[in-house]
């Protein structure tokens, strides 16, 4: 058995930030033509990207894939709606879910897993101002915590 080859292209950190990640679920991302040699040179941004759920299916909006640079004609649109796959009873249970007051999906993160583009999407409950000061507050403490440690150690 072989260890699962992944390869990250990007990573959506500022969702850490605004949002309390509840479930993470694992989607097939549906690319054409140019857009696959595009992520495998890392030229991907998830930053701004929301996912909807529209008649049963999965859509991812606001992803950037930057059009390859050796293409042609073929490029695809950079910002262009893409489909994700889910099985149908992750689709119904996230429906469920985001019929909840206060909860949305968001891309985390963007990777290869096998040689097949995957996204992790999380079921996210946006955080208030207070929640965000309160998780920079915790981890300074865990950084001056680390920083002692370091010190006590060498010292």
């Amino acid at each position: 058995m072989s260890k699962e080859a992944m390869k990250l292209v990007a990573n959506n950190k500022k969702a850490y930030h605004d949002y309390f990640i509840e479930e993470k679920y694992e989607a097939g991302i549906v690319l054409h033509g140019t857009e696959v040699k595009s992520l495998r040179m890392g030229k991907c941004s998830v930053k701004e990207a929301y996912i909807r759920i529209e008649g049963g299916e999965v859509f991812v909006y606001g992803m950037h894939i930057s059009p390859y640079e050796k293409g042609n004609i073929f490029n695809k649109d950079p910002l262009r709606i893409k489909k994700l796959l889910l099985h149908k009873q992750q689709i119904r249970r996230l429906t469920g879910n985001i019929a909840e007051k206060g909860y949305t999906l968001i891309p985390l993160q963007v990777y290869f897993k096998d040689g097949r583009a995957k996204v992790e999407i999380g079921l996210a409950r946006g955080k208030k101002l207070y929640d965000k000061r309160h998780t920079i507050a915790r981890k300074d403490q865990q950084r001056e915590a680390e920083k002692d440690m370091k010190v006590k150690i060498r010292g």
